[in-house]
């Protein structure tokens, strides 16, 4: 089990991460980005999930900036409450949360080279920190609503780039995902015979196969990136 401590950004803003120790010595250190749900039961098991396969896990709480202590379920409430706080953190001005994801970055660098992931929302900012952000080593954004948008896939990620989508996401079609691919050959991108949301336990539309292997590829590559 993990706990939450203070972290401060660049900008002098200061707002919770959730920390997940190892038991040992840590392999090195992965940023856990929460859905539009925020740093909620879901996120912190797994960022406790990346705790027990030996990696300092820290999942900054993204939405601190808009509304601070948010903890979502999954029902329709939580989805629209999710969704307007969001459309909130993206409407900040340029830097917003990832001066947050950065102070999270140089936090985790303490455990040795720093890996990111992230999911939903979450999986964005994970495109958007690969491309943007400074002291990470590889990132694996899990279906990234926008990241296959044409702004987004302008960027030029600056570490190695793992993503995961599904099929069934109709949020983020197949066609735009083969794009995504095609403008960054680079980029590892595999789809899942899933859903969005396909590795959340607390979901309808989670996956245990797509979630099982997803995670197994993702440790795989930390192992390749991070070491």
């Amino acid at each position: 089990m993990g706990q939450f401590i203070d972290l401060t950004a660049a900008d002098g803003f200061t707002f919770p991460a959730y920390v997940a120790e190892p038991s040992g010595a840590p392999r090195g250190a992965v940023v856990v980005l929460q859905e539009i749900f925020g740093v909620n039961s879901h996120i912190r098991s797994v960022a406790d999930g990346y705790a027990a396969a030996g990696w300092l896990a820290v999942a900054p709480a993204t939405f601190h900036r808009v509304q601070p202590g948010v903890d979502l379920g999954y029902a329709e409430a939580d989805v629209k409450a999710g969704s307007a706080l969001k459309a909130a953190a993206e409407a900040l001005p340029w830097p917003g949360v990832l001066q947050d994801v950065q102070a999270a970055i140089e936090y985790a660098a303490r455990a040795g080279k720093v890996g990111i992931v992230g999911y939903c929302w979450g999986g964005l900012l994970t495109w958007r920190a690969a491309c943007e952000l400074n002291g990470l080593a590889a990132a694996a954004p899990y279906y990234g609503g926008g990241m296959t948008g044409p702004a987004e896939v302008a960027r030029t990620p600056r570490v190695p780039v793992l993503a995961h989508f599904g099929r069934k996401d109709h949020w983020i079609p197949v066609p735009a995902v083969e794009a995504f691919q095609q403008a960054h050959p680079d980029a590892e991108v595999h789809l899942y015979d899933a859903d969005h949301g396909f590795n959340c336990d607390q979901r309808g539309s989670y996956d245990a196969a797509a979630a099982t292997l997803a995670r197994e590829r993702t440790l795989a590559f930390f192992d390749k990136h991070l070491g």
